[in-house]
């Protein structure tokens, strides 16, 4: 069975950590982000919009190659973000789970997002039951 994990949670919550551990073809917007041998992480806030849909595609390549697990690790602090993931499952016939990663292990935002950032991303973040 093809499976995608969609990790949503706030930065530092162990998105990135869990994934791995999941196994699977990884996937996330930071990755857009990472550049040169030393693998630099260099944030561009101008290029947030490039780095979903680059995430996006990537996603949809795995799927395309019908990979057993995907794995895309992002934010997703409303609903409507995954949507375009669901399409994408839907189409390819994947099975979603969608997971949200708490910080209840102490961790810390390896990104250097600033705190009102977090607070105003933990606002809005909304679940469905």
């Amino acid at each position: 069975m093809k499976e995608l994990f969609l990790l949503r949670g706030l930065p530092g919550s162990g998105k990135s950590t869990l994934a791995k551990s999941l196994g699977g073809h990884h996937v996330e917007a930071d990755q857009y982000f990472i550049r040169g041998l030393d693998d630099v992480y260099t944030f561009d806030a101008s290029k947030l919009k490039d780095a979903h849909e680059w995430c996006r595609n990537m996603a949809a390549v795995y799927m395309i190659k019908a990979y057993d697990k995907v794995v895309v690790s992002n934010t997703f602090t409303q609903e409507w973000e995954m949507q375009p993931y669901y399409d994408l499952a839907q189409k390819y016939g994947y099975r979603v789970y969608s997971l949200i990663v708490e910080n209840r292990h102490g961790g810390v935002n390896e990104h250097g997002v600033p705190e009102e950032k977090l607070i105003e991303m933990k606002n809005r973040f909304q679940v469905k039951l």
